[in-house]
Protein backbone atom coordinates (compact mmCIF):
# COMPACT_ATOMS: atom_id res chain seq x y z
CA UNK A 1 0.00 0.00 0.00
CA UNK A 2 1.22 3.55 -0.98
CA UNK A 3 1.61 6.51 1.49
CA UNK A 4 1.14 10.06 -0.12
CA UNK A 5 3.08 12.56 2.20
CA UNK A 6 2.02 16.05 1.71
CA UNK A 7 5.75 18.15 1.35
CA UNK A 8 4.68 21.04 -0.71
CA UNK A 9 3.79 24.52 1.35
CA UNK A 10 6.08 27.16 2.64
CA UNK A 11 5.70 26.57 6.20
CA UNK A 12 5.03 30.21 7.40
CA UNK A 13 4.63 29.74 11.05
CA UNK A 14 8.14 28.19 11.55
CA UNK A 15 10.10 30.85 8.98
CA UNK A 16 13.23 30.62 10.82
CA UNK A 17 14.38 27.48 9.42
CA UNK A 18 11.66 27.54 6.61
CA UNK A 19 13.38 30.14 4.76
CA UNK A 20 15.94 28.04 4.17
CA UNK A 21 14.64 24.63 3.29
CA UNK A 22 10.66 23.16 3.47
CA UNK A 23 9.37 22.21 7.02
CA UNK A 24 9.56 18.36 6.02
CA UNK A 25 13.12 18.83 5.69
CA UNK A 26 13.59 20.28 9.10
CA UNK A 27 15.53 18.12 11.04
CA UNK A 28 14.98 16.22 14.46
CA UNK A 29 18.13 14.45 16.19
CA UNK A 30 19.95 15.16 13.08
CA UNK A 31 17.62 13.69 10.35
CA UNK A 32 14.55 15.16 8.59
CA UNK A 33 11.36 15.44 9.96
CA UNK A 34 10.30 13.77 6.86
CA UNK A 35 12.63 10.64 7.65
CA UNK A 36 10.85 10.05 11.12
CA UNK A 37 7.06 9.86 9.55
CA UNK A 38 8.80 7.60 7.09
CA UNK A 39 10.18 5.32 9.81
CA UNK A 40 7.91 5.16 11.66
CA UNK A 41 5.07 3.61 8.44
CA UNK A 42 8.44 1.86 7.65
CA UNK A 43 7.84 0.04 11.28
CA UNK A 44 4.71 -1.16 10.11
CA UNK A 45 5.46 -2.52 6.78
CA UNK A 46 4.37 0.52 4.50
CA UNK A 47 7.76 1.75 2.51
CA UNK A 48 6.11 2.48 -0.97
CA UNK A 49 6.57 6.18 -0.93
CA UNK A 50 4.92 8.92 -2.60
CA UNK A 51 6.40 12.66 -1.71
CA UNK A 52 4.32 15.61 -2.94
CA UNK A 53 6.77 18.23 -2.98
CA UNK A 54 6.25 22.04 -4.09
CA UNK A 55 8.44 24.58 -2.07
CA UNK A 56 12.10 24.10 -2.22
CA UNK A 57 11.91 20.79 -3.85
CA UNK A 58 14.82 20.29 -4.83
CA UNK A 59 16.38 20.19 -1.04
CA UNK A 60 14.13 17.42 -1.23
CA UNK A 61 15.13 15.40 -4.39
CA UNK A 62 19.14 16.24 -3.73
CA UNK A 63 18.49 14.82 -0.21
CA UNK A 64 17.34 10.77 -1.24
CA UNK A 65 19.38 11.44 -4.35
CA UNK A 66 22.28 12.07 -1.79
CA UNK A 67 21.16 9.29 0.83
CA UNK A 68 24.15 7.47 1.10
CA UNK A 69 26.22 10.64 2.07
CA UNK A 70 23.84 11.63 4.63
CA UNK A 71 23.74 8.22 6.03
CA UNK A 72 26.44 6.25 5.96
CA UNK A 73 30.70 6.03 6.01
CA UNK A 74 31.82 6.26 2.20
CA UNK A 75 35.00 6.10 0.92
CA UNK A 76 35.99 8.48 -2.62
CA UNK A 77 38.23 7.08 -4.37
CA UNK A 78 40.13 9.90 -6.45
CA UNK A 79 42.96 8.34 -8.48
CA UNK A 80 40.60 5.14 -10.04
CA UNK A 81 37.87 7.20 -12.00
CA UNK A 82 35.91 8.74 -8.55
CA UNK A 83 35.09 5.48 -7.27
CA UNK A 84 32.73 5.68 -4.44
CA UNK A 85 32.58 3.26 -2.13
CA UNK A 86 29.77 2.83 0.75
CA UNK A 87 30.49 1.41 4.09
CA UNK A 88 28.27 -0.40 6.41
CA UNK A 89 24.80 0.65 4.17
CA UNK A 90 22.44 0.71 6.41
CA UNK A 91 19.44 1.02 3.49
CA UNK A 92 15.98 1.61 4.42
CA UNK A 93 13.50 -1.04 2.13
CA UNK A 94 11.29 2.36 0.72
CA UNK A 95 10.74 2.97 -2.39
CA UNK A 96 10.33 6.70 -3.09
CA UNK A 97 8.75 8.79 -5.76
CA UNK A 98 9.25 12.57 -5.49
CA UNK A 99 6.51 14.62 -7.30
CA UNK A 100 6.58 18.39 -8.01
CA UNK A 101 3.04 19.56 -7.57
CA UNK A 102 3.40 22.85 -8.05
CA UNK A 103 4.79 25.84 -5.89
CA UNK A 104 1.45 27.02 -4.82
CA UNK A 105 -1.18 23.95 -5.10
CA UNK A 106 -3.72 23.41 -2.29
CA UNK A 107 -3.55 20.19 -0.21
CA UNK A 108 -5.82 18.58 -2.21
CA UNK A 109 -4.56 19.66 -5.86
CA UNK A 110 -1.35 18.16 -4.87
CA UNK A 111 -3.08 14.52 -3.93
CA UNK A 112 -4.58 15.19 -7.34
CA UNK A 113 -1.89 15.53 -8.86
CA UNK A 114 -0.08 12.19 -8.04
CA UNK A 115 -3.69 9.90 -8.67
CA UNK A 116 -1.56 7.56 -11.53
CA UNK A 117 1.25 7.31 -9.37
CA UNK A 118 -1.24 5.46 -6.87
CA UNK A 119 -3.70 3.62 -9.35
CA UNK A 120 -6.52 2.16 -8.47
CA UNK A 121 -6.51 1.12 -4.78
CA UNK A 122 -6.53 2.27 -1.46
CA UNK A 123 -4.15 4.14 0.09
CA UNK A 124 -2.46 6.10 2.93
CA UNK A 125 -1.68 10.57 3.14
CA UNK A 126 -0.42 12.21 5.96
CA UNK A 127 1.38 15.40 6.64
CA UNK A 128 4.87 15.68 6.55
CA UNK A 129 4.95 17.71 9.68
CA UNK A 130 3.66 16.17 12.60
CA UNK A 131 4.97 12.62 14.38
CA UNK A 132 2.76 9.97 16.35
CA UNK A 133 2.96 6.62 17.68
CA UNK A 134 -0.17 5.58 16.08
CA UNK A 135 -0.10 1.74 15.43
CA UNK A 136 -0.65 2.58 11.71
CA UNK A 137 -1.58 -1.26 11.59
CA UNK A 138 -4.57 -0.69 13.64
CA UNK A 139 -5.38 2.07 11.40
CA UNK A 140 -5.85 0.28 8.45
CA UNK A 141 -7.59 -2.35 10.47
CA UNK A 142 -10.21 0.28 11.10
CA UNK A 143 -10.42 0.91 7.97
CA UNK A 144 -11.03 -1.75 6.58
CA UNK A 145 -13.83 -2.63 9.19
CA UNK A 146 -16.24 0.13 8.36
CA UNK A 147 -15.87 -0.25 4.46
CA UNK A 148 -16.19 3.94 4.33
CA UNK A 149 -14.40 6.17 1.74
CA UNK A 150 -12.45 7.68 4.36
CA UNK A 151 -10.40 7.40 7.69
CA UNK A 152 -8.59 10.27 9.59
CA UNK A 153 -6.91 9.78 12.41
CA UNK A 154 -8.48 12.31 15.61
CA UNK A 155 -6.65 13.53 18.36
CA UNK A 156 -7.61 15.93 21.45
CA UNK A 157 -4.38 18.73 22.06
CA UNK A 158 -4.58 22.41 23.45
CA UNK A 159 -3.72 24.11 20.11
CA UNK A 160 -5.11 25.64 17.44
CA UNK A 161 -7.28 24.03 14.90
CA UNK A 162 -10.38 23.25 13.74
CA UNK A 163 -12.44 20.43 15.55
CA UNK A 164 -14.67 17.32 14.54
CA UNK A 165 -18.07 16.99 15.22
CA UNK A 166 -17.74 13.00 15.81
CA UNK A 167 -20.87 10.35 16.84
CA UNK A 168 -21.11 7.57 19.08
CA UNK A 169 -20.12 5.13 15.94
CA UNK A 170 -17.03 7.23 14.90
CA UNK A 171 -18.66 8.98 12.26
CA UNK A 172 -17.72 12.24 11.34
CA UNK A 173 -20.54 14.50 11.14
CA UNK A 174 -19.36 17.99 10.85
CA UNK A 175 -15.74 20.10 11.31
CA UNK A 176 -16.10 23.67 13.18
CA UNK A 177 -13.51 26.20 14.72
CA UNK A 178 -11.97 25.12 17.69
CA UNK A 179 -12.72 27.35 20.94
CA UNK A 180 -11.19 28.27 23.79
CA UNK A 181 -10.96 25.27 26.61
CA UNK A 182 -12.57 22.90 23.67
CA UNK A 183 -11.79 19.21 24.40
CA UNK A 184 -12.79 18.20 21.00
CA UNK A 185 -10.38 16.17 18.61
CA UNK A 186 -8.87 17.61 15.19
CA UNK A 187 -7.48 15.59 12.34
CA UNK A 188 -3.95 14.74 13.10
CA UNK A 189 -3.22 13.41 9.54
CA UNK A 190 -2.22 9.94 9.10
CA UNK A 191 -5.31 8.88 6.95
CA UNK A 192 -6.47 5.98 4.94
CA UNK A 193 -8.74 6.03 1.64
CA UNK A 194 -10.14 4.69 -1.22
CA UNK A 195 -9.74 5.82 -4.54
CA UNK A 196 -12.94 7.19 -5.06
CA UNK A 197 -11.56 10.27 -3.54
CA UNK A 198 -10.00 11.23 -6.59
CA UNK A 199 -13.21 12.01 -7.88
CA UNK A 200 -14.21 14.68 -5.34
CA UNK A 201 -11.19 16.23 -5.85
CA UNK A 202 -11.36 18.95 -8.85
CA UNK A 203 -8.17 20.66 -9.12
CA UNK A 204 -5.26 22.52 -7.38
CA UNK A 205 -7.35 24.93 -6.02
CA UNK A 206 -9.00 22.23 -3.63
CA UNK A 207 -8.39 22.84 -0.18
CA UNK A 208 -8.35 19.02 0.62
CA UNK A 209 -9.53 19.27 4.73
CA UNK A 210 -12.66 21.54 3.02
CA UNK A 211 -14.63 20.32 -0.14
CA UNK A 212 -13.25 16.27 -0.23
CA UNK A 213 -13.36 15.86 3.41
CA UNK A 214 -16.61 17.84 4.25
CA UNK A 215 -18.26 16.23 1.43
CA UNK A 216 -17.57 12.85 2.18
CA UNK A 217 -18.54 13.47 5.86
CA UNK A 218 -21.98 14.83 4.35
CA UNK A 219 -22.52 11.53 2.64
CA UNK A 220 -21.24 9.48 5.92
CA UNK A 221 -18.65 8.31 4.70
CA UNK A 222 -15.78 9.65 6.72
CA UNK A 223 -14.69 8.18 10.14
CA UNK A 224 -12.43 8.80 12.70
CA UNK A 225 -9.94 6.94 14.11
CA UNK A 226 -9.79 7.98 17.93
CA UNK A 227 -6.05 8.23 18.83
CA UNK A 228 -5.37 8.96 22.66
CA UNK A 229 -1.40 8.39 22.57
CA UNK A 230 0.90 11.25 20.79
CA UNK A 231 1.04 13.27 18.21
CA UNK A 232 2.75 16.83 17.94
CA UNK A 233 3.03 19.09 14.81
CA UNK A 234 6.23 21.10 14.01
CA UNK A 235 4.53 24.63 13.09
CA UNK A 236 6.71 26.56 15.35
CA UNK A 237 10.14 26.68 16.56
CA UNK A 238 9.21 26.36 20.47
CA UNK A 239 7.05 22.35 18.40
CA UNK A 240 10.68 22.24 16.62
CA UNK A 241 12.70 22.33 20.17
CA UNK A 242 9.93 20.47 21.93
CA UNK A 243 10.25 17.27 19.60
CA UNK A 244 13.99 18.06 19.23
CA UNK A 245 13.98 17.52 23.39
CA UNK A 246 12.20 14.65 23.23
CA UNK A 247 14.53 13.02 21.19
CA UNK A 248 17.60 14.03 22.90
CA UNK A 249 16.37 12.69 26.26
CA UNK A 250 15.82 8.99 24.58
CA UNK A 251 12.27 8.73 25.12
CA UNK A 252 10.62 10.10 21.70
CA UNK A 253 7.22 8.61 21.76
CA UNK A 254 7.16 8.71 18.12
CA UNK A 255 10.59 6.18 17.94
CA UNK A 256 8.60 2.93 17.92
CA UNK A 257 11.54 1.29 15.06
Amino acid sequence: MKVIILAGGFGTRISEESHLKPKPMIEIGGKPILWHIMKQYSFYGFNEFIICCGYKQHIIKEWFADYYLYNCDVTFDFANGNEMTVHSSEAEPWKVTLVDTGLNTMTGGRVKRVQKYVGNETFMLTYGDAVSDINISDLLKFHKSHGRTATLSAVTVAQRFGVLGIDEKDTILSFREKSEGDGSRINAGFMVLEPAIFDIIEGDSTVFEKEPLEYVSAMGELKAYKHNGFWQCMDTKREMEKLEALWNSGKAPWKVW
